[in-house]
């Protein structure tokens, strides 16, 4: 089953529930994938977004979720804060698990030793393997820092 149809059933489910809060941001998932499916459109074909670019939308939203419940708990609006927290879990059913930070050193020292890197230069080719694996279920900005840490 296609992430999209699994979106759709999730949906379909949540009305049935009347679980509004479930619903709501099931909704803000479609609307983001239309959005880039309209972005895409601009050479007048029809493109369909696939799962890889809807993991990524999902991870994106996540993401920004997880700032604003930073800044709302800093500005201690705990409430708004709970919520973006509730919106993050639904959206992460959608994702694959996320790597430990065990997993994620593990691969990076695999890539390092496959990519005989040794040093910052090298850093392009480590990134490749690591993205290869781990696409969707690491933060490769956090993946990127750890990268330039063991070469630099």
């Amino acid at each position: 089953m296609s992430l999209r149809d699994r979106l759709q059933t999730a949906l379909k489910e949540a009305m049935k529930a009347k679980a509004v809060d479930r619903l709501s941001t099931l909704r803000l998932i479609n609307a983001a994938i239309k959005d880039r499916e309209i972005a895409l459109r601009g050479d007048g074909t029809e493109h369909e977004v696939g799962d890889a670019e809807i993991m990524a939308i999902l991870g994106k939203m996540v993401k920004q979720r997880q700032e604003s419940a930073r800044a709302y708990e800093e500005g201690g609006r705990l409430e708004l804060a709970e919520k973006e927290l509730a919106e993050v879990s639904v959206i992460e059913e959608f994702l694959p698990r996320q790597l430990d930070a065990g997993e994620v050193e593990a691969a990076i020292a695999e890539a390092i030793a496959e990519a005989g890197a040794a040093s910052i230069r090298d850093m392009g080719k480590v990134m490749g393997q690591i993205k290869a694996r781990a696409a969707g279920r690491a933060d490769m900005g956090a993946v990127s820092a750890m990268i330039k840490a063991r070469l630099g």
